[in-house]
């Protein structure tokens, strides 16, 4: 496994872990049981994505990749203070998109730089990247 590959699986796997904490954050302010049900299908299905690239890493005795610990506290911060003020589903959506946003585009960036990365770490993240198209598709219906 090449050094793209494993650096690749790492920011996937990060990724993974980013979204999943961001989406089991929101969820104590979900009310509505139809957004409810739809975080946490795409909440376990990053899950699995992110368990199959722990998988991989582990195959290369490679340890995994975890978020930025202050980003994350910041950004945890930021989504208590705004559901805090208003916890709709509206900006519960708008909340989730920007993250989706945000990780379609970094994580097409890490695909470009890594650009020597095996085809199963590539497919993996464009997978994960579909993953986040579909799940900012399904918010749309809440902003």
């Amino acid at each position: 496994m090449n050094e793209d590959t494993i650096n690749l699986l790492k920011e996937c796997n990060a990724g993974c872990k980013s979204a999943t904490s961001s989406m089991e954050q929101v969820m104590d302010h979900v009310k509505d049981q139809k957004l409810k049900s739809l975080i946490k299908k795409y909440n376990d299905s990053h899950i699995k994505l992110g368990d199959e690239c722990h998988e991989m890493l582990n195959e290369a005795y490679q340890n995994e990749k975890d978020p930025n610990k202050f980003a994350m506290a910041m950004a945890e911060m930021g989504t208590e203070v705004k559901l805090a003020l208003d916890n709709s589903n509206h900006k519960i959506a708008s909340l989730l998109v920007d993250g989706c946003n945000m990780g379609i585009k970094s994580l097409s960036e890490y695909i470009n730089k890594y650009c020597t990365a095996d085809e199963k770490s590539t497919k993996l993240t464009q997978k994960l990247i579909s993953l986040e198209k579909d799940f900012m598709n399904e918010l749309l219906a809440y902003l």
